[in-house]
């Protein structure tokens, strides 16, 4: 790569680094509070909140970088055009090409690293969220005791607990039972801990008493230095852990397991998350195409490119929403995946048609032609 063309290469490279880190970061606080709510409704430790969040931005980062790549592309070539270096070089007889190669490359590799990201991280980082998930809703610490609050299990277990300390020691704990015959069972007691004993998940209860009344309405009392309550009845450990089509890896989605029954409507999802992971870094660049077109596509103007700017960020942003949309559209009709690639690629040929349409050849004097248009010597 030649001297100036590594000059542009930095030049460019700082403001797309730049953009995607504050449009990420942007994203990434947005769903961060959302996660935030879950973490505190499951009375779940804050370690948790932070890998949630750090499993959350790959996928964050993928979604914004086509977005980023605009951006940066306008603010960068912008910024050159009004320093008037794009013009210095074109006026050394580089060509519209060789100006925007190192572009290119980059849109390349950001392009090469999406892609990476969507067939390997994005999927790992969602599955590693999703087992956090499951645990959680599975924590029985977390959700059958509330500091505070009377709390009901699906299966009729009622729990108190006047404190949680950080140890999860519970104190005055209170503590009804139905039974299966009619009766039920009150414990209290003035600490208690919700543990593991033989690999099942128990309660044990220190310095309470016990009223346990029968289904003919005989009261019994007991008072304890310790009781242990098993708990393994209300436990969800036979609800699985099923994974959406955005938590399998790529390959599990062109060809899932033979074995494992699947409904033709998920099949059909799992077809446009596939498609949508291989076409969407099509639009990085494409949108740097629209880019360059904005700036440097048409005449030389003292007067700025801010109409152009503006159709290039509204096209943009027009094109990625029907993405959206066709991907969505892909669930219920399967041959509408040829549009996620058409989407990106068709417009992106326009752009570099209309770029590049100009004469290439190299005048006498051994400059592009194509550099100078638009440009009109002095005095004219």
């Amino acid at each position: 790569m030649p001297f100036i063309q590594k000059y542009l290469f930095r030049q460019m490279l700082g403001p797309t680094i730049v953009t995607t880190l504050a449009l990420g970061g942007v994203a990434v606080l947005s769903s961060s509070l959302k996660l935030l709510n879950l973490v505190v409704s499951e009375r779940q430790e804050a370690m948790m909140f932070v890998r949630l969040v750090l499993y959350s931005m790959p996928g964050l980062f993928a979604f914004v970088i086509p977005i980023t790549s605009l951006v940066a592309t306008l603010l960068a070539l912008n910024k050159l055009h009004t320093e008037q270096e794009i013009v210095v070089c074109f006026a050394s007889g580089m060509s519209r090409w060789q100006v925007t190669s190192p572009l290119m490359r980059l849109a390349a590799f950001s392009a090469v690293m999406m892609l990476a990201v969507n067939l390997w991280l994005t999927p790992l980082c969602d599955r590693a969220a999703q087992q956090e998930l499951f645990r959680a809703r599975n924590d029985l610490a977390g959700s059958l005791v509330r500091e505070g609050e009377f709390t009901d299990s699906a299966k009729g277990l009622t729990v108190y607990a006047q404190q949680v300390d950080a140890g999860g020691i519970l104190h005055n704990l209170f503590v009804y039972q139905p039974k299966a015959d009619g009766g039920s069972s009150t414990f209290d007691s003035r600490t208690g801990i919700i543990t593991h004993l033989k690999g099942a998940p128990v309660l044990v209860m220190r310095s309470g008493s016990q009223e346990e009344f029968s289904a003919t309405g005989t009261l019994n009392f007991l008072k304890f230095d310790e009781h242990v309550l098993d708990l393994t009845a209300y436990t969800n450990s036979d609800e699985p852990l099923v994974y959406k089509p955005s938590e399998l890896f790529t390959h599990e989605l062109f060809f899932p397991d033979p074995h494992v029954p699947i409904k033709k409507s998920l099949r059909k999802k799992m077809l446009a998350e596939a498609n949508a992971r291989l076409a969407s870094p099509l639009y990085i660049p494409t949108f740097v195409m629209f880019a360059i077109l904005a700036v440097i596509g048409g005449a030389f103007s003292r007067m700025g490119y801010g109409r152009q700017i503006a159709f290039a960020a509204i096209a943009a942003l027009v094109l990625r929403l029907l993405g959206v949309t066709v991907q969505a559209a892909c669930e219920n009709s399967p041959w509408l995946n040829i549009l996620q690639y058409l989407l990106p690629l068709g417009p992106g040929w326009w752009a570099a048609r209309e770029l590049f349409k100009g004469p290439l050849q190299t005048s006498k004097s051994g400059r592009s032609a194509a550099a100078y248009d638009g440009l009109k010597p002095l005095g004219a």
